[in-house]
Formats: structure tokens, C-alpha cells, sequence
């Protein structure tokens, strides 16, 4: 994903659509949430040529209704919708 990181701002209501192929279907999960964190963050796993020789993804961190921490790693099948306060005002889709 090359998202600048200013796209997801704390505070921001999200609903966050991830999608896990499988063979014959697709599982897909919604969750909706206010932003708490967005960033790239590196993984244990090894990788030639990058920053620190490892991993990194990125990471959206979001708060749900109910206080549950939720951390998405975003990737193509990952899509984030910004929900806007205002019922009337128009959703803006955000896809990593």
C-alpha cells in the first residue's frame, strides 16, 4: 500500500471490509470504529533490501463501539471507508 500516512487521522470513524480468498468463497468481515493509530510497522519475518532488512506493513489501529482495540494490516484486500459525522454529507471510499 502507498498510502501517505496522513490519510487516517486519529479520531476518524472508519469502517474498515476485509476480504480472505479461499478456494471456493470469500470470508468477508466488516468492523466499524474511530482511528487511534495508522503507521507501518516492521514484522519479525526477513526481508532483503528493505528498512532494517524485515517486514513492514501497514497498520491501522481502531477503537470500536464497545472499547475493543481492533489492528487491521492493510493489504488489497482491505478496503476502508471514512465515515463522516454529518448523516447528510457524502462517504468517502479510501482502498489501500
Amino acid at each position: 500500500m502507498s498510502q501517505p500516512s496522513d490519510v487516517f487521522t486519529p479520531g476518524q470513524r472508519v469502517e474498515v471490509t476485509q476480504q480472505i480468498p479461499q478456494r471456493d468463497e470469500v470470508w468477508t468481515n466488516k468492523s466499524q470504529g474511530v482511528v487511534v493509530r495508522y503507521d507501518q510497522r516492521k514484522t519479525g519475518s526477513w526481508y532483503a533490501h528493505s528498512k532494517d532488512d524485515r517486514l513492514w506493513l501497514d497498520r491501522l489501529v481502531i477503537r470500536k463501539d464497545d472499547g475493543e482495540l481492533v489492528t487491521f494490516n492493510l493489504d488489497n484486500y482491505t478496503h476502508v471507508e471514512i465515515m463522516n459525522n454529518d448523516a447528510a454529507a457524502d462517504q468517502t471510499p479510501v482502498s489501500p
